[in-house]
């Protein structure tokens, strides 16, 4: 099967959910005999140079970049204001993406074209107008949903209103195009289902984002499935907690800020010898200054997995956003006790108390930061019991088995 994949970033380096998404579904469909390519914008936020790809990202037949300035501008986001057109679609409006798609669809056939989120949904048209090939949604959030929950997360006033109107407009540009592609492929089933109560009626599949588990079978990630030793050898000194995530996405950012005002200050007041580890591209400078006691700022670290090993504990206060958060999936394959909210759990049925840690107040997290102190021998059932259940239910290969399963069904 040919498929050519359409990105609003390139999908490297694997520092956030979206690149780790994209490139393992990639790599596991390219396994399975599929032949891909990728157009990705290159934007300015998320740049890279051609000759920065790794020798070793081959999953692809052939890539292409477009060069794209999608910051946000003041003056922009005004006139748009005058408009009725989503601003969070138009900044990935661009005439040399659009005419390198052009090229590749008049000199190559293609199976299926994969939008790698909403953003890409302007492009259908210029799809149908020079190729045959099935469009695919993948759909790693419900888009509109996150802007919705942040609204009603942001305190009365002119950016409540600001928000709300950008919720609105992405909403009905998500309405609009819901049937405009041939299949709609979801992360969560929890997702396409709102799909479908949104009047959703193409071909629907759920393909959970999965990971690569023989990275994490051999070298320094093994993870022992019966001793756990490192991470008992850890809980017995005093605990540490770690935060990891792009600081730049308003829902991570809303989130710890969160914590560290609501939770923070109760803990170390207990346990004085506790510490909070953050890391996190682009961490703003307000937070990289505050003198937070017992608050550690790594900024963007080189390795993520390293950090997350280094702590027992891993904190997700998500309140807002839509989707699977893939460092829980990490969290967990790594054999960490992971703390989130039910929001931040969406599209992983883990088993609370048992393969995770569930908080959804102040009080939640103030609790069951107390048991893990008070109960330091339980770690690290709790952290082979979250190993397990990702070893069933997130291989990637597996997942990329049953989207092809499906693809091969509605050509």
């Amino acid at each position: 099967m040919k498929i050519l994949q359409l990105c609003k970033k390139f999908p490297y380096p694997l520092k956030d959910g979206e690149s780790v998404a994209v490139t393992y579904l990639s790599k596991a469909l390219h396994d399975l005999g599929c032949e891909l390519d990728l157009l990705a914008m290159n934007t300015t936020k998320h740049y890279i140079l051609p000759e920065d790809i790794p020798t070793d990202y081959d999953h692809y037949n052939e890539i292409v970049l477009s060069d794209l300035d999608n910051r946000i501008k003041a003056k922009d986001a005004l006139l748009n204001l005058f408009t009725k057109k989503s601003y969070h679609v138009i900044r990935y409006l661009s005439k040399d993406y659009t005419e390198k798609l052009i090229q590749l669809l008049t000199t190559k056939k293609y199976d299926i074209i994969q939008l790698e989120t909403l953003y890409l949904a302007p492009y259908v048209q210029v799809i149908r107008t020079h190729s045959n090939a099935r469009i695919v949604m993948r759909a790693h959030n419900v888009e509109s949903e996150i802007w919705q929950r942040i609204a009603a997360n942001t305190p009365r006033g002119l950016k409540k209103w600001y928000v709300n109107l950008l919720a609105r407009r992405l909403q009905k540009f998500e309405l609009d195009h819901l049937n405009s592609y041939d299949m709609m492929v979801a992360i969560t089933e929890r997702d396409l289902q709102y799909f479908r109560k949104m009047s959703c009626t193409i071909a629907g599949h759920t393909t959970p984002i999965g990971l690569d588990m023989s990275e994490y079978e051999s070298g320094e990630w093994r993870v022992e499935s019966d001793a756990m030793s490192e991470l008992s050898t850890l809980t017995l000194s005093t605990l540490s907690l770690s935060f990891i995530g792009s600081l730049d996405w308003m829902p991570n950012l809303e989130g710890l800020t969160w914590f560290l005002e609501n939770v923070w200050q109760h803990i170390i007041e207990k346990h004085p010898s506790i510490t909070l580890h953050i890391a996190g591209r682009n961490t703003p400078d307000w937070l990289q200054k505050k003198a937070l006691r017992n608050v550690v700022i790594h900024g963007e670290v080189e390795d993520a997995r390293e950090f997350i090993t280094a702590h027992p504990i891993m904190i997700v206060p998500l309140f807002s956003g839509s989707g699977m958060r893939v460092k829980i999936l990490e969290s967990m394959v790594l054999a960490r006790v992971t703390m989130t909210t039910t929001l931040g759990l969406e599209g992983i049925d883990a088993q609370a108390d048992t393969e995770v840690l569930i908080a959804d107040t102040a009080e939640d997290f103030i609790r069951q930061i107390e048991y893990c102190t008070d109960n330091k021998e339980e770690l690290p059932k709790i952290g082979k019991q979250a190993r397990h259940f990702i070893e069933h239910n997130f291989d990637n290969k597996k997942i990329a088995e049953r989207l092809l399963e499906f693809y091969k069904n509605n050509i």
